[in-house]
């Protein structure tokens, strides 16, 4: 258990505090960190910025080397506060093709994976209350 932690922190203005925060914050909070932007249509459609990123969501990378690549989310990395996308990976000097960690700031989310009912219902109640 991680004593650094306090759910009473109250955002600074000192970048070694937040990236304390980040590090230090329990799985629980680290999750509702692992949120993108979602396009113009996805925003219109649902009346909201931004939503959880989730395995299957299609996303375009929008900073870094793979910049412009649209692909499917392979896997999230809770711990590491970061997602692989099936289009980005890297070639190892032996030939073997290595998932790229990025960032969620970097992406924008295209298309949803729908396929939970729950997620589903929680996304069209954002709708309604705002």
């Amino acid at each position: 258990m991680k004593n650094n932690f306090s759910k009473s922190w109250v955002s600074s203005t000192s970048p070694k505090k937040q990236r304390k925060y980040r590090i230090n914050a329990p799985l629980h909070i680290k999750r509702k960190m692992l949120s993108s932007h979602l396009s113009k249509e996805l925003r219109a459609k649902y009346k909201t910025r931004n939503l959880l990123l989730r395995k299957g969501d299609t996303v375009i990378i929008t900073r870094g080397k793979f910049k412009g690549k649209e692909g499917k989310i392979d896997k999230v990395y809770t711990k590491q506060l970061k997602v692989s996308v099936d289009s980005a990976k890297n070639t190892t000097k032996k030939g073997n093709k290595v998932p790229f960690k990025i960032r969620p700031s970097a992406l924008i989310i295209t298309d949803l994976n729908l396929s939970d009912g729950r997620r589903l219902e929680k996304i069209e109640s954002y709708g309604k209350t705002r």
